[in-house]
């Protein structure tokens, strides 16, 4: 039991150094389907989740929560790229350990360790809490 829980924390950490922590400019762009509309993705088509018990502007998943759904974090907000077209307002968020998390329309942006490819959207509806 404990081996599993070890790998899986290890493949964990190894998701959150590869998805949560952008370097350089981050590129925001819009993906479409038919059961969700329009949603946001980053520059690989990678989809971003919010978690509805964050306040506006402030970050709650820590520890193993930030684990399998690593923030969005940006070195600032000036090197975020988005569409001219897309409507709503982009910010940084100071997360506990100083990182900034890119935030939408105030909901601090995440992924879901669980999404293997561009536009995958499994952790949509998860717990009742996880959106696009």
């Amino acid at each position: 039991m404990h081996k599993g829980l070890t790998r899986l924390l290890l493949v964990g950490f190894i998701l959150v150094a590869a998805y949560g922590v952008a370097a350089g400019a981050v590129k925001i762009d819009v993906r479409y389907s038919p059961e969700l509309g329009h949603f946001l993705v980053d520059g690989e088509g990678m989809t971003l989740y919010l978690f509805t018990p964050d306040p506006p502007g402030e970050s709650t998943c820590y520890g193993g929560c930030a684990v399998i759904w690593p923030p969005l974090i940006v070195e600032s907000l000036d090197e975020v790229e988005v569409p001219d077209n897309l409507a709503g307002e982009f910010g940084v968020t100071q997360r506990t350990d100083g990182s900034l998390q890119l935030t939408y329309n105030g909901w601090p942006l995440y992924y879901w360790i669980a999404d293997n490819q561009p536009g995958d959207t499994t952790g949509h509806g998860v717990d009742d809490v996880w959106f696009v």
